[in-house]
């Protein structure tokens, strides 16, 4: 793969992202962190903080290169002294508690012993339900899958909704959505594929976001969003892998811990009322994944 065609998609991904998420909020604008990293590479670290509908969002793009830590090592086929990595990070916040959370991230890597893949995904993080916000997401998703032989919805969703779990919750984080990585076959038909995911995530994600922050809310709707999100920080810091990979490679603090809500609660042993819409929510997440197309 051409690694500068890749830097240039990516960072074109995350500036029209970023333009999205500025036209719903009204008045937030994104802050740019340029960041080097030691040893080779960098990125741009994109945050929009306080605005009126969104409460914080992180877009971040990297572009690193340096010695195979020995984490990854052991999962290479071949032997490797250095490796290179792009990608951009997507994670979305709103203020509304209707509006869902909303997670994607897309990713390039290499290294010098011939190894070279994609990966990536998408998620939504729902604190109420709205199926047709579900369907309406989940469709997006599958009809980028299908317009690419290289792209497998079903088992990309069934793979998102195993992963996407809190085992020591016995709960789903959201609606899932799909999550691919290793694709090593025909690079060329994955990128095309990896490329029209990245364009079309704000249409998968705004028109949701536009339906929901205009609804009126409450102390009781806003303290559930916060419970929520104590799952969600929960997921982050103890179960995923590109989190604790970052951290445990000296990667930047700053970014990857970007993606925490910026207001979290965490209240003993709380159950909603029975047939709240939070119950409602809550039955969702701890039964099995739906198939929402």
């Amino acid at each position: 793969m051409d690694r500068n065609e890749v830097e240039l998609a990516y960072r074109g991904i995350q500036e029209r992202f970023c333009a999205a998420i500025e036209a719903v909020d009204g008045s937030g604008r994104f802050i740019t962190d340029s960041w080097d990293r030691p040893g080779g590479g960098g990125g741009l670290t994109r945050i929009l903080a306080d605005g009126i509908h969104i409460e914080k969002a992180a877009v971040n793009f990297s572009a690193v290169e340096g010695r195979t830590p020995e984490q990854l090592s052991e999962s290479l086929a071949a032997d490797s002294n250095r490796f290179y990595a792009s990608g951009v990070s997507i994670i979305v916040h709103p203020r509304n508690p209707y509006a869902p959370t909303f997670h994607a991230n897309i990713r390039y890597f290499e290294t010098d012993g011939g190894d070279a893949w994609f990966g990536g995904g998408a998620d939504l993080t729902p604190y109420y339900l709205f199926e047709e916000d579900a369907r309406h997401f989940h469709s997006m998703l599958k009809d980028a899958c299908d317009r690419h032989a290289s792209a497998d919805y079903t088992a990309w969703k069934a793979r998102c909704d195993d992963y996407f779990r809190l085992p020591h919750r016995g709960e789903a984080r959201g609606i899932g959505g799909i999550f691919f990585d290793h694709l090593s076959e025909d690079l060329e038909a994955v990128w095309a594929f990896q490329r029209e995911l990245g364009n079309g995530l704000d249409e998968a994600y705004v028109p949701i976001l536009k339906r929901r922050v205009g609804m009126s809310y409450g102390r009781r709707e806003t303290k559930w969003q916060e419970i929520r999100r104590g799952r969600y920080a929960e997921f982050n810091l103890v179960w995923d892998r590109g989190t604790r990979f970052g951290l445990e490679t000296a990667g930047r603090t700053e970014s990857i811990l970007a993606s925490l809500p910026p207001v979290a609660r965490w209240v003993y042993a709380h159950e909603p009322e029975p047939d709240s819409p939070e119950a409602q929510l809550l039955e969702m997440v701890r039964s099995e994944p739906r198939a929402w197309v």
